[in-house]
């Protein structure tokens, strides 16, 4: 029996346990999704999984030249950035209900 005050141990394991749940879904999920950055209006484009795991990089054989490397370099470095800004938008978009913790009835503590 519970308390007046007291929290009830049996409903905070419970939420406990659906929390990991979901968070365990919502890593599963990032693993396989993919996003993609950009740069130089697509001239390159680099595609890696919400974990920021690589997964390619497309390069418009305009942009390759000998005597420029360093715009090619640039390029590629833009979309690497705006990829992980991708995932990282993804991955509060998935992980942010989560991140909030959840009500520990009382307990002062903070989100587990």
């Amino acid at each position: 029996m519970v308390e007046p005050g007291q929290p009830d141990m049996q409903m905070i394991l419970q939420q406990a346990q659906k929390m990991q749940q979901q968070l365990q879904e919502a890593q599963a999920e990032l693993a396989t999704a993919e996003v993609t950055g950009q740069a130089g209006n697509g001239l390159v484009e680099v595609t890696m999984t919400a974990q920021l795991e690589p997964r390619g990089v497309k390069i418009d054989p305009k942009v390759v030249d000998p005597e420029d490397v360093d715009t090619l370099q640039d390029l590629v470095a833009g979309a690497l950035q705006d990829a992980v800004r991708a995932a990282q938008a993804l991955q509060a978009e998935k992980m942010g209900p989560l991140a909030g913790g959840m009500d520990m009835g009382g307990l002062g503590l903070p989100g587990a």
